[in-house]
Formats: C-alpha cells, sequence, structure tokens
C-alpha cells in the first residue's frame, strides 16, 4: 500500500518545494524488494530558442558562478486600451508611467498599523549591490502575426537571440529619461509600495492610495504628445493600424558600474503605459461660451506580440564543456540544466543488454519507481559571496514524442498555484534545512515504468530533463537549429533563468550520488 504525504506550502511566482515523500509498506503476504538500474544520462546544448509570447519573461542581469552571465531583455506590441480615442482641443500631457507589478511573496507581506504594508520581492535573482542601467526605447522593428514563409499559414517564431532585430530596429533615444537615476542608469528593482496622496476638489478630502511594488517609469511627455495625442488622422483607429504605427517598446539592460545586477521574472502582460492629459471642455448656455480644462486620461496595454531575448556571456568553462563534449555512450559525470538558450539532460534507461526483457519474463508487481537526483553541492555552492539561485523544480518528459510522462498525465494533484501542482510525479527540490541548500531532486514515474515492463510492445523511449518555471505548462517551443534528439524543449524550462548541476549515472560517480532508477516491487507468493 503507497502512503503519501502531500501536506504542501506553495507560494507566489517561484517559492521554495517541500519534498513529498512516500512510504512503500507491504501487505503480510508479499515479498517486498528494491531494483536498481543504471541509467545513461548526458548532457545536451540547447541554444537559441523559441521565445515568443511567454506568461513570465526575464529582465536583467544575472551571473551565475556555475554558468555565467544571462542578459534578459524584451520586446512587446502594445495595444490601445480604447481605440479611436476622442481627444479634445488643446491637449496637453500632465503625465506618462509605464507600470509593471513585480511578484511578492503573500506569506511575508507585512501590514502596519497606520495601513502601510512591507513587502518581499519573489523571483529577483542576482546580487548586491543591484543596479542595472535601464533603457526602454521606441521599436521600429515588427513583430507578425503569421509566417510568410509558411503561406501565413503558421504563427510567426521568434528567439532568443533576436537581440541584433531590435538593437538595429530601435527609434530615437530612450523614453524613460526622467532626473531621477533610479528610473533609468541606476534602476533596481525596489520592494518599497507605492503611495500616492490625491485631494478632492470640492470636498477636500484626502485620500491615500497604495499600489503593490512594481516598475513604475515616467516617460518622455514630448514623444507621446506626438505620438499619441496629435498621432495623424486615423492611426489610432483600429488595433492592426495602431500597431503598425506604434510597433512597441524595446526593453534594453546593461551593465550599471560596478553592479552586480539582478533579474527579475515579470508578468508584462499586466504592465500598461497611462498618459494624463487636460483638454479644453467647452459648454453653451444660450450664447454663452465656457471653456474648462478638464482631465483625461488613454491606456496603453503591454498586450501583442512579444519576445524575451537572451545573452550569454563569461561562461564557466566546466559547463561550456560538458555541453559540447557529452559521452553518450557512458554517461556524464554531472548533468547540467540550464534555462533559457541553456542546456538539458537526456537519459536512456534500461541500457544494459537484455535487461529489460529479463524484468518483463520475472511477473513482478511494480509499487513504486523512482529518479533521485542528487546536486553536485560543490559545483552549486556560493562563490566569492556571490548566491547561487537554484532552481525549485525539474521536469521530466518523454523526449521520443515530445510529451509528459504517463505520470505526469495521472497526477491529478494541486498546489495553491496551478504551476506548482503535480505533486506525486515531484521534482521539486529537497533542501538542507541548516543550510537553505538543494541535496536532491525527486520524480516518480511509477507507470511509465509499469506500462514498460508490463507491456511486451511498449517502447523504451529517451526522457529529457530540463529545469522548469511552471509544472502546468507543458507546450514546447521550437529550437532554432534543431539538434539529433530533438527540434523543441518544454517551453517553460525557456521561462526559467536558472540552473543547477546534477550527478549523472557514469560509473565513476560516487555510489551514494551516482543517478540510479529505483523499482520497488512484490512478488506474490
Amino acid at each position: 500500500m503507497l502512503v503519501l504525504a502531500s501536506i504542501i506550502l506553495l507560494y507566489s511566482c517561484d517559492k521554495d518545494y517541500n519534498a513529498i515523500g512516500g512510504d512503500l509498506i507491504g501487505d503480510n503476504h508479499f515479498d517486498f524488494s528494491t531494483y536498481t538500474s543504471n541509467v545513461i544520462a548526458y548532457n545536451q546544448k540547447i541554444g537559441p530558442v523559441q521565445s515568443n509570447d511567454f506568461a513570465v519573461n526575464g529582465l536583467g542581469i544575472y551571473t551565475n558562478p556555475a554558468f555565467g552571465t544571462t542578459t534578459a531583455n524584451f520586446a512587446t506590441q502594445l495595444s490601445l486600451g480604447s481605440v479611436s480615442p476622442e481627444i479634445g482641443s488643446n491637449p496637453e500631457i500632465e503625465s506618462v508611467v509605464l507600470t509593471v507589478p513585480y511578484f511578492t511573496d503573500a506569506t511575508k507581506t507585512v501590514t502596519n498599523t497606520d495601513g502601510s504594508h512591507v513587502y518581499e520581492l519573489d523571483s529577483i535573482y542576482g546580487g548586491n549591490p543591484a543596479e542595472i542601467k535601464l533603457n526602454v526605447y521606441e521599436s521600429g522593428y515588427f513583430m507578425r502575426d503569421l509566417d510568410p514563409a509558411g503561406g501565413f499559414q503558421e504563427a510567426q517564431r521568434y528567439y532568443t537571440n533576436q537581440n541584433v532585430n531590435f538593437d538595429n530596429g530601435k527609434i530615437g533615444n530612450r523614453l524613460n529619461d526622467d532626473v531621477n537615476v533610479a528610473q533609468n542608469d541606476g534602476f533596481f528593482f525596489s520592494a518599497a509600495e507605492y503611495v500616492e496622496k490625491t485631494t478632492d476638489a470640492t470636498t477636500k478630502v484626502e485620500t491615500t492610495t497604495r499600489t503593490a511594488p512594481g516598475m513604475r517609469l515616467n516617460l518622455n511627455k514630448s514623444f507621446f504628445d506626438s505620438k499619441i495625442l496629435h498621432a495623424p488622422a486615423g492611426k489610432l483607429a483600429t488595433a492592426d493600424v495602431f500597431k503598425d504605427y506604434f510597433r512597441g517598446l524595446y526593453f534594453k539592460v546593461e551593465k550599471s558600474g560596478s553592479s552586480a545586477g539582478n533579474l527579475a521574472l515579470l508578468n508584462f502582460k499586466l504592465g500598461k503605459i497611462t498618459i494624463k492629459y487636460k483638454e479644453d471642455l467647452s459648454t453653451t448656455v444660450g450664447t454663452v461660451v465656457t471653456v474648462t480644462r478638464v482631465d483625461k486620461s488613454i491606456v496603453l496595454n503591454m498586450v501583442g506580440n512579444s519576445v524575451s531575448l537572451l545573452e550569454q556571456t563569461n561562461t564557466n568553462a566546466l559547463y561550456s564543456n560538458a555541453t559540447a563534449n557529452p559521452n553518450t555512450v557512458d554517461g556524464d559525470e554531472n548533468l547540467f540544466l540550464k534555462g533559457g538558450e541553456g542546456s538539458m539532460a537526456i537519459l536512456d534507461l534500461f541500457s544494459t543488454p537484455g535487461e529489460l526483457t529479463t524484468l518483463r519474463s520475472n511477473g513482478w508487481l511494480i509499487n513504486e519507481a523512482n529518479l533521485v537526483f542528487h546536486i553536485d553541492t560543490d559545483k552549486m555552492k556560493d562563490v566569492g559571496g556571490v548566491k547561487v539561485f537554484e532552481p525549485n523544480r525539474i521536469y521530466l518528459f518523454d523526449l521520443t514524442n515530445n510529451r509528459p510522462v504517463v505520470d505526469y498525465f495521472n497526477d491529478a494533484t494541486t498546489g495553491t498555484n496551478p504551476k506548482n501542482g503535480k505533486l506525486i510525479y515531484g521534482g521539486m527540490i529537497n533542501k538542507e534545512t541548516a543550510t537553505n541548500k538543494g541535496l536532491t531532486y525527486k520524480i516518480r514515474i511509477t507507470n511509465q515504468i509499469r506500462n514498460l515492463i508490463k507491456n511486451s510492445d511498449s517502447t523504451n523511449v529517451k526522457l529529457g530533463l530540463v529545469v522548469t518555471e511552471d509544472i502546468s505548462t507543458v507546450t514546447s517551443s521550437y529550437l532554432k537549429t534543431p539538434n539529433t534528439f530533438s527540434s523543441r524543449v518544454p517551453r517553460a524550462s525557456v521561462m526559467n533563468p536558472l540552473g543547477t548541476i546534477l550527478y549523472g549515472g557514469k560509473s565513476t560517480v560516487p555510489v551514494d550520488k551516482r543517478l540510479k532508477l529505483e523499482i520497488f516491487y512484490t512478488k506474490p507468493n
């Protein structure tokens, strides 16, 4: 009988996971036994990969001693909150503000007696000091919906390595040119809430509005006065015309002095630009015309086509060599899993000749089957005070058919957030309490192994292993250049900027750290 302890607390964008344990208790008339099988596992470089229209996108700079430096830029189209806005006489802009909310850890938010809040940001990776140089440009690169190469029958793909297209396509000076350097040259992801006080003109009552932390940039008013309030006739009339007229924004980051920088995961789809302005309102009573100034606003939403743009530099030599020269025969000693345009691992089960045939003839009842991946803690340790952030989850899938394994489909468990479900299938990090550093990841593939052993016509497929940002997302992104084993990778792995180094199944790996397939079985008396 299988007893599962599945009480887990999962929060926010990408929080720590508790290990999901499982105990196997044999009935009195059964003998309980364990079988371990060698696993050949090796590295596979991913390279440039399709990265358009993600649920979350990285922005910033993150240097990971184990892998190298990731620079994440971003480009998005904009849409009018309401097409054909009525703009009256003598419009004059008062403010243009770009906002994008940050992910916060709701469990650590503190509300003070005066109604103010103290927040802790989530999904922010990097060092301290954490400033970056942030540039927001008008984009001149048109992101079309459909691919003309396929006769406009398929969606256009955009890739992580297309920075050059948007660099060459940016128009004019940066739009975030406020005198406050915290909005440009010294930008950082602040955990401070935004407080705004307004006073009613009639009642004189003051109202305080508090907004959770987020990016808040004052953009150039002259640009938006010309581009929006005085747009040529018809340019704001329809969504399609507007997207061609104002092709979007390009967020480009650079190093800020000697700062280590930070990289944040953001949901840009919730971002917007709010243009507040005044215009004339004329009212006529009899022959008397009265002109008053009234407040108006136009909202531009960050929806439409978007692309995550990644640059990998200062690559760690160990990582670079491992992914360039994988040992597909004996397996690699270390498996380097890196999100973005990083790397994955490929697993071959039952590689010993005749092993699977023997298992099929034994008549065993498979109670449970697991893959336990041990983290190489020496290679994942912090270096020189620079923290190495670890992915909270990894994802194992059927690489041959590019789909989840059976156990994923059979697992209906959920967390507090859909992205953190599939608790029995697993893949969550197990951390050492004292150091809060990762030790293992465990993935249960009981049904995958049952089917393979029970059904002689079942195919022993190759398995892929990647980091994941969202376990509920199993769709794929296309590689710009397909490799020997696949033309696609899980989309959620491209969204995650982090990486981990695991021990492989090679015979030179210490036995207690070596990757093995563990099968717990019973034989009826």
